[in-house]
């Protein structure tokens, strides 16, 4: 047997193993890359390099937009605006099939605009929407599947923490990854509000049809628009647009991104130190945990490189005669068999130091990659049993909620997921068209 091929079985499934027997990511990938520095990094020298690699890895400054897009999810959260970007959206959808999942499809993608946190979206309007909508007598399955299907779409509309995680460690361009999930995004998030209407329509008893609404007219009707909603929208639109534009790194687009937040929540006497306190708090931990896992990330991806087993298993791959295409298919397969077991971090580690020297090697646009890469990601995040947003919505959905009713909901969003995936595989300009634009 060749000596990549120990290496691959001990460090890719010597992190497997650990993954799968519930032992903590980021400590998963430091036992592996301990045992793999020591035998094959020449003992005590290999360890001191891990060392240092470590902590080369975490003072990137191309990762400083993760605390900052995290900080903008967690301010709006913790002051309360959310609850008025939901109200300016709820009084401007009226009469429609389903409408209060539809609200929740709109306010959940207005929230991916200025939130870096798919689990604090979930969570969100799982708590406040959730409920109005089974008072309603809307069925479970309605109830739930928008609102986890809307929060696994804030992956792909910047900012997102995991695209910037997911720059980071494959080497794609961060600002073209943020752009490049706009419009995928987007056509999701219109899919998922034309479902929810055919559906209803369709099958009235899932949502009732009629429902007691306040007749606001006129000014009344369009104030938190235009006081909460658009004033939240034009922070994506500053972001988005000095990415696009080339006026600001990442890094400054987070920054001012961060501060109008901050300035937005100020204006409306929201921002109390309580709030601010709990928001600083909750960027501290989530931040934290990301860089500690960026921590093992790139020291593994070393280290499989060191011991010739990235190098053999690309080999192995190229050596095959499949097409490109069928290469990146199969990739592509992985991943989503992967995203059934695994977190999407884990899926980044374990596979991203296989698949970068692959895509390098056949010249395949990171961009198209990276964006395709998001969405089986995203959709990790809804398959059963075990996907993150599946698990957020039973802790704070009501016991009359059952996993059964969650499970069947997401299936026409999962497929939704799958489809658009194939239109970015086979429609390459959704994914690159906008990265080109303004790259």
């Amino acid at each position: 047997m060749s000596a990549w091929v120990i290496a691959a079985w001990l460090m890719l499934g010597g992190s497997t193993v650990l993954l799968f027997i519930g032992m903590p990511v980021a400590l998963t990938f430091i036992t592996v890359n301990i045992v793999g520095a020591y035998v094959y990094m020449g003992g005590e020298a290999g360890l001191a390099q891990l060392a240092r690699s470590s902590v080369s890895s975490i003072t990137a400054f191309s990762l400083t937009p993760i605390p900052l897009f995290v900080l903008m999810g967690e301010v709006l959260f913790h002051t309360g605006l959310a609850l008025k970007v939901i109200e300016g959206i709820e009084r401007l959808i009226r009469r429609v099939p389903g409408r209060l999942a539809v609200v929740a499809v709109v306010a959940g993608t207005v929230f991916s605009a200025i939130s870096g946190s798919t689990i604090a979206t979930t969570a969100m309007l799982g708590s406040l929407m959730l409920p109005v909508m089974l008072s309603k007598g809307y069925h479970p399955t309605l109830a739930t599947g928008p609102i986890m299907a809307i929060g696994a779409v804030d992956m792909l509309i910047p900012p997102s923490a995991l695209t910037v995680l997911l720059g980071s460690l494959s080497g794609i361009s961060i600002s073209k990854l943020l752009i490049g999930g706009v419009l995928p995004g987007l056509i999701l998030s219109v899919a998922f509000v034309l479902w929810i209407v055919l559906r209803v329509r369709f099958a009235p008893h899932l949502a009732p049809a009629t429902e007691d609404q306040p007749g606001y007219t006129g000014w009344e009707r369009w104030k938190p628009f235009f006081l909460y909603v658009l004033p939240t929208l034009s922070i994506f639109g500053i972001v988005v647009g000095a990415l696009a534009q080339g006026w600001a790194t990442p890094t400054e687009c987070a920054a001012l991104g961060a501060f109008a937040t901050l300035v937005l929540a100020a204006c409306y006497r929201a921002l109390s130190f309580d709030a601010l306190l709990k928001a600083l708090k909750g960027t501290a931990a989530i931040s934290g945990m990301i860089l500690f896992i960026i921590l093992g990330a790139t020291t593994f991806a070393q280290i499989l490189s060191f011991s010739g087993a990235s190098n053999g298993l690309v080999q192995l791959i190229m050596g095959q005669g499949w097409s490109t295409g069928a290469i990146v298919a199969g990739m592509m397969l992985m991943l989503i068999f992967l995203g059934i077991f695994v977190d999407q971090v884990s899926m980044m580690m374990i596979t991203l130091p296989i698949f970068m020297p692959i895509v390098q090697a056949l010249a395949i646009d990171p961009v198209w990659f990276g964006v395709m890469f998001l969405i089986c990601m995203q959709l990790g995040l809804l398959l059963p049993p075990h996907g993150l947003l599946l698990m957020t919505m039973r802790g704070v959905a009501p016991p009359s909620v059952t996993m059964a009713h969650i499970f069947r909901a997401v299936v026409p969003y999962v497929l939704m997921s799958l489809l658009l995936l194939a239109a970015v595989f086979w429609l390459p300009g959704i994914a690159t068209g906008l990265p080109r634009r303004f790259g």
